[in-house]
């Protein structure tokens, strides 16, 4: 039985802030979670498929976040409890569903859980979702720690149903991934009934219509529940206060930031000096609450990442209300107090906090700093990035590379988001030339794709993984079929979403909580959208490449290249060798091989190794998966395929 589903009301588990968002909806009730996979985000929703059938709960990964979010925005309007969970750049995607989704209200609690990437630790963008909150003006949340994760989250569904609407709360991911200790209260009962409610008079947020419309009327009574909320967080007991009455600096700071504050005010060693205000309820901001402790200093200080989103809506309401509370210094992020872009940490806050404070402090002593240097010989090497061993996309990679360098018409390819965008470095042999959201290859691909009226000759590549073919490429890859677009999109289909944990997509015959479902096959889809489809194993590279060349000489339409094999790290090929490989020493030129070491250097799978005694390649069998491909890399067959154990 999974932790997160004691019964024992009271008791204290370790959690990661994932874990304790989850289980905060479980005390909260919730019946449906919905999102799709994505870090920091992944966990919340894996954690509740891991209990949906003890809990009664409905939980799915949907094509893509507008999807999840309309799929538990029925659960809403149906009186049940729904959460919907997603990072960052999944708030773009569903933003367009959440304006009108703000603007016709909800019924039963309902809860967005957004988890923004500060520093883009697993991102290609750092942006933030808080500003959607303000945009579409709903409510926005931030917990603290741990502990905050859990009951906010189980908070946020109440004044969802308070409000009657939807409430974002935000994580970031040292809150999503760091883990603390969380105290569980009580699980409630499992039954509940869903009934959609729509035979009373159409503007009756109960048992009316639900829409955003008439859009002035909805639009008003959604400022009005904005209003209502400002009453309501007041006096939340997620705002907090610590320091002296007359503090010399009051900081105000929400989620990770108040742990990195927190740890800044004491290791200089200022509690006496320094007013420390956290804020859970970020939007709207409580304004009473604001004034009161506004008004002890004239000197303020904001911390929080990334965007001064938080510092410039102190500031909007500190010059509302200057009369009362005095002109104010702010520092932070638009006076160069705190950095505008990337993470924070407790070194950068104690460094802003010493400047304001005038405090000489050196972050790191340099006789520790020393121990540091190291000689050269003892540091670690440095490792560039690269596919597993055994990936299939080195091999995909491979052959869409030679296909392009013979074809010789400055052919380029337009990536897309997952393991495979690391083909625009060496690994992936620089073939991938734009990358930017999920899907965007193939649109951007379309575009290219109808340009040869001006002369444009190179041929035109995209490649998707199969989760994303889903999730955003569907509709691109209409565009270019129906404007008759002349390119080649290729779908990497290693069976599952691999990047973020293999969570199961349509294209599988099983759902997050395990059920047998209907597999809907990639092929069939693009040849009911019209594109002609071929089928390819990227292992064998002589076919695959044949095949690239094959349909970028076609220049009528659009072409789908299919190539099929499992991820190395897949469950079901994970520990399981298809052959043993072994390098015949006799054979191997090395460095007088006609490429110089083709294999190690060019192709430098991590499974191959250079041994420099001997100026010999040779297989790391630690870590080798038995795939194969190398053996038709070398020009003298000196890598050599044996029968697994």
């Amino acid at each position: 039985m999974s932790d997160l589903i004691d019964q024992n009301e009271g008791v204290q588990y370790l959690l990661m802030g994932n874990d304790a968002i989850a289980r905060g909806a479980l005390e909260a009730g919730v019946s449906v979670a919905s999102g799709y996979p994505g870090t920091p985000s992944s966990e919340i929703i894996e954690n509740l498929s891991k209990v949906a059938r003890e809990r009664n709960l409905y939980v799915e990964w949907s094509t893509n976040e507008k999807v999840a979010l309309e799929v538990a925005a029925a659960a809403s309007f149906a009186g049940l409890r729904s959460l919907c969970a997603m990072k960052q750049n999944g708030v773009n995607v569903a933003s367009d569903f959440l304006l009108h989704l703000a603007g016709s209200g909800t019924r039963g609690g309902m809860v967005l859980v957004a988890c923004d990437d500060p520093g883009g630790l697993s991102s290609v963008n750092e942006g933030e979702s808080r500003h959607f909150a303000r945009l579409v003006e709903i409510p926005i949340l931030e917990p603290g720690d741990f502990q905050e994760a859990k009951d906010m989250t189980k908070w946020a569904f109440e004044l969802s149903e308070e409000i009657k609407n939807i409430v974002l709360v935000r994580s970031v991911t040292r809150m999503s991934h760091a883990s603390g200790n969380v105290r569980f209260g009580k699980l409630p009962d499992t039954h509940r009934h869903a009934e959609f409610q729509y035979h009373g008079p159409m503007l009756d947020p109960d048992v009316g219509q639900v829409t955003s419309a008439p859009v002035v009327y909805k639009h008003s009574l959604q400022q009005e529940k904005i209003e209502k909320t400002k009453v309501i967080i007041e006096d939340s007991p997620f705002n907090t206060y610590y320091g002296p009455e007359n503090p010399e600096l009051l900081i105000i700071t929400s989620s990770a930031c108040y742990l990195y504050t927190r740890e800044a005010i004491s290791l200089l060693g200022v509690e006496h000096r320094v007013g420390l205000l956290k804020l859970g309820t970020t939007w709207p901001l409580p304004p009473k609450l604001l004034k009161k402790y506004l008004s002890i200093t004239d000197k303020i200080m904001i911390v929080e990442e990334v965007l001064p989103f938080l510092e410039e809506n102190v500031m909007v309401l500190a010059a509302e209300h200057a009369k009362e509370i005095g002109a104010k210094s702010f520092y932070g992020k638009h006076d160069g107090t705190i950095p505008m872009a990337g993470e924070l940490n407790p070194d950068l806050v104690v460094s802003a906090l010493s400047k304001v404070l005038g405090i000489d402090y050196m972050t790191m002593p340099q006789e520790y700093e020393s121990k540091f240097e190291l000689p050269d010989l003892a540091k670690a090497p440095e490792r560039e990035r690269t596919f597993c061993p055994g990936c299939p996309h080195r091999a995909s990679f491979w052959s869409i590379h030679n296909a392009l360098q013979l074809d010789n018409r400055k052919g380029f390819v337009c990536g897309d988001i997952g393991c495979y965008a690391m083909a625009r470095f060496a690994c992936g042999f620089n073939v991938n030339k734009t990358l930017h959201a999920m899907g965007s290859g193939a649109g951007i691909a379309s575009g290219f794709g109808k340009l040869g009226q001006f002369g444009m000759e190179q041929p035109v590549l995209a490649v998707c993984g199969d989760s994303t073919f889903f999730h955003a490429v569907m509709p691109a890859l209409v565009n270019a079929v129906h404007h008759n677009s002349n390119i080649t999109l290729v779908v990497l289909d290693n069976g599952g979403t691999a990047m973020t944990g293999f969570q199961p997509h349509p294209g599988l015959a099983i759902n997050a909580m395990g059920d047998e479902v209907p597999d809907i096959d990639i092929a069939n889809v693009c040849k009911a959208i019209g594109a002609k489809v071929e089928i390819r194993d990227p292992f064998n590279l002589e076919e695959t490449r044949k095949t690239v060349n094959g349909l970028i000489e076609d220049e009528e339409g659009v072409k789908v290249l299919i190539l099929k094999q499992e991820c190395a790290l897949s469950p079901d090929r994970k520990h399981k060798k298809s052959y043993n490989m072994r390098v015949d020493e006799t054979l191997c030129l090395g460095e007088n091989c006609g490429c110089n070491r083709l294999c190690t250097r060019i192709f430098r799978c991590p499974g191959l190794v250079w041994d420099k005694e001997k100026k010999k390649a040779r297989i790391d069998e630690v870590i080798c998966v038995g795939c194969g491909v190398c053996s038709y890399i070398c020009p003298v067959a000196a890598i050599k395929i044996g029968e697994a154990a």
